[in-house]
């Protein structure tokens, strides 16, 4: 029992996306294999051409860079093989991932899109639904109010439209 390794076993987890954000990391994936990867390989192999490796500060460079490269192709084809594609379109009487809601706090009236993680861009009212607002606004229908808690105090948010 002693030499017995103990083996690790992860369960893939879905990463929730919209189509739109998958095809924007179908997109930096190709660009990455097919554009960056072999510009990188090229200056590598230039670099080498300079002679003592040991000294060579642009062979180091180049190998850097194409290990970047290659790290970023590896982490996109691994998050790319978790994800999940998000029906935006259908209609829903409650806030899901994917759609569209708008919600009045504070005096004001916000819209924003509920999408995974991966695509939450608060500058183009894209939250997550894992931050404290997506997590309270997913599964509520129009009319609820949902509280959060922010540094400032509780805010009251209202739904008031579901796209």
């Amino acid at each position: 029992m002693a030499n017995q390794k103990a083996i690790i076993v992860h369960a893939p987890e879905k990463v929730h996306m919209t189509q739109e954000g998958y095809s924007e990391l179908a997109l930096e994936l190709t660009e990455h294999k097919e554009v960056k990867r072999p510009k990188a390989v090229e200056r590598v192999a230039r670099a080498r051409d300079f002679g003592d490796l040991t000294e060579n500060s642009e062979y180091h460079q180049a190998r850097d860079e194409l290990a970047f490269i290659d790290g970023r192709i590896e982490e996109l084809e691994e998050l790319m093989s978790k994800v999940a594609i998000i029906d935006g379109k259908k209609k829903s009487k409650t806030v899901d991932i994917g759609c569209k809601v708008t919600v009045h706090g504070n005096g004001k009236a916000f819209t924003y899109t509920i999408v995974g993680e991966w695509e939450a861009d608060p500058k183009q009212q894209k939250i997550s639904h894992q931050s404290p607002l997506g997590k309270a606004l997913v599964g509520k229908k129009v009319g609820e109010d949902v509280e959060i808690e922010a540094p400032a105090g509780k805010i009251v948010y209202t739904i008031k439209k579901i796209h």
